[in-house]
């Protein structure tokens, strides 16, 4: 097998001698390249943002930002990365670089104070420089508000990087002067060419490997084998494991780059969604046809971690809290479980069983995601949370209802962070399905929703609190409803 290297700003790079547990920031900078930085170690400050060339939607590549400091350097074998420091031109022997556009913009507008968290902002904004379809939208004054400039430029792209100085207002408007790639930009071109393909990775050293087979059927012999492997896609999660509580294991498998985990279907009764496929690439993709989704996209985390997470990773570590779940059993999804014996399809109501546990056998491990259509058309989304982005929720709760004739004819309601796990509000449900979509039928049902789960006391919020946010988020959905339905 070929030793293990990754192209950095062009130039291949082998990955000896960093560990299995390795990040491409700490690899990074232990070359040298120190624009990268570690502020939080845990995908919450941006300052390690990279630039990595992924299969495009609009184009055959995509330049994608993601959290250098969460993805181990192994997990990039055989791929290519651009820093801060790639970014500028040479322009001769002995001169200095030309500066990026992005560079160049936020040079000129004071976007940067302190320094620390530039490189960080400026891989992210050249993410979005990038975007095929941001060009689109360049100088539609229709579409610009606070958070889209004229150029088209999505502020969200830069939801997961963090100025300590309190500079975003001159980076806001760097982010919004920044043109369209010049005819010739390398980085442009680049995107018209596929990126390379994913490599069968077997790197051992100090007792630990990290493996990347080429097969689902060779995964699922492995995991048959390694009762002890931890299995990660995006490494959103196990990252933060790996930086902040020094968890090591003996084997890592990635699973991100395997075709039979990366399919997007649509058929006539269902949508199937590979569960390695990135929360940005499942956006893009959809374009809105699932407006549940299309709800929560937004208020998952940063744009950085959406550009790495997944749905597989998101259900599969069953935390109670997270943000997928409630809106998946909303639309009544079940999960493909697959393992060297075949597979199997679980509703989601029925997959998890416990704290952090679920039906999942050991060697099974989820391969996609299925939600049956046609979709409610009545649907909602509320996370309770402290921050209006990029925060963990207090509560969450999605709503997905049939309405005929103003009688309920069906509703499924997902509920997180009321329970050890996520929840259907099955009782709720009961209480509103078969009788008229009138406030009064809604409050009796908001009454049953407030008792529902087992909310506990914590630093996020009050057990009162949560049970009271239960009912007070149906009676919203009623009040922003009721208009739709009666027209």
């Amino acid at each position: 097998m070929v030793a293990a290297r990754i192209t950095v700003n062009g130039e291949e790079t082998p990955l000896a001698p960093a560990t299995p547990h390795t990040t491409v920031l700490d690899f990074l900078r232990e070359r040298g390249l120190t624009g990268t930085k570690e502020g939080c170690a845990e995908g919450e400050c941006g300052a390690c943002s990279v630039l990595v060339a992924r299969p495009g939607v609009d184009k055959p590549t995509d330049w994608v930002a993601v959290n250098a400091c969460l993805v181990p350097a192994a997990a990039l074998d055989g791929q290519e990365i651009v820093t801060s420091e790639g970014l500028a031109t040479s322009s001769g022997p002995g001169l200095a670089p030309v500066l990026h556009p992005v560079q160049e913009e936020m040079a000129v507008r004071g976007g940067s104070q302190c320094g620390y968290c530039t490189p960080g902002f400026v891989c992210s904004m050249a993410a979005e420089y990038y975007r095929p379809d941001r060009c689109a939208h360049t100088g539609s004054a229709e579409d610009s508000d606070s958070e889209h400039g004229p150029n088209g430029f999505d502020l969200h792209a830069l939801s997961g990087n963090l100025c300590r100085c309190t500079g975003y207002r001159p980076i806001r408007d760097a982010a919004f002067a920044v043109g369209t790639p010049a005819e010739g930009d390398p980085l442009a071109q680049r995107r018209e060419q596929s990126p390379p393909e994913p490599v069968a990775t077997a790197y051992v050293k100090d007792g630990s490997s990290f493996l990347r087979p080429s097969s689902l059927a060779e995964v699922l012999r492995l995991l048959r084998e390694r009762t002890d492997a931890v299995v990660v896609a995006g490494s959103t999660d196990w990252g933060v494991e790996v930086n902040i509580r020094s968890r090591r294991a003996g084997c890592v498998i990635a699973v991100d780059r395997l075709p039979e985990m990366r399919e997007f279907r649509v058929a006539s009764d269902h949508i199937e969604i590979g569960a390695a496929q990135t929360l940005t690439e499942i956006e893009r993709r959809l374009d809105g046809r699932i407006p549940l989704l299309a709800e929560l996209f937004p208020q998952f985390a940063s744009r950085l971690i959406r550009n790495s997470a997944t749905l597989g990773g998101n259900l599969g570590t069953g935390s109670p809290i997270g943000d997928s779940p409630p809106v998946l059993l909303a639309l009544d999804a079940s999960v493909v479980l697959a393992d060297a014996d075949g597979e199997r399809e679980v509703p989601l109501a029925d997959y998890f069983t416990g704290y952090r546990q679920s039906v999942r056998r050991p060697g099974e491990l989820i391969r996609a995601v299925r939600i049956p259509l046609p979709l409610s058309p009545v649907s909602a989304f509320h996370k309770i949370a402290k921050r209006r982005f990029d925060d963990i929720s207090s509560v969450a709760v999605a709503f997905a209802l049939d309405i005929e004739d103003g009688i309920v004819r069906t509703a499924r309601i997902g509920l997180g962070g009321v329970a050890a796990t996520p929840i259907r509000a099955f009782a709720a449900e009961a209480a509103l399905e078969g009788r008229p979509w009138t406030v009064e039928t809604v409050e009796a049902a908001a009454g049953v929703l407030r008792a529902q789960g087992t909310p506990m006391d914590d630093h996020r919020a009050s057990a009162g609190y949560r049970s009271a946010m239960l009912g007070q988020s149906l009676l919203k959905l009623y009040a922003n409803s009721t208009e739709a339905v009666s027209s």
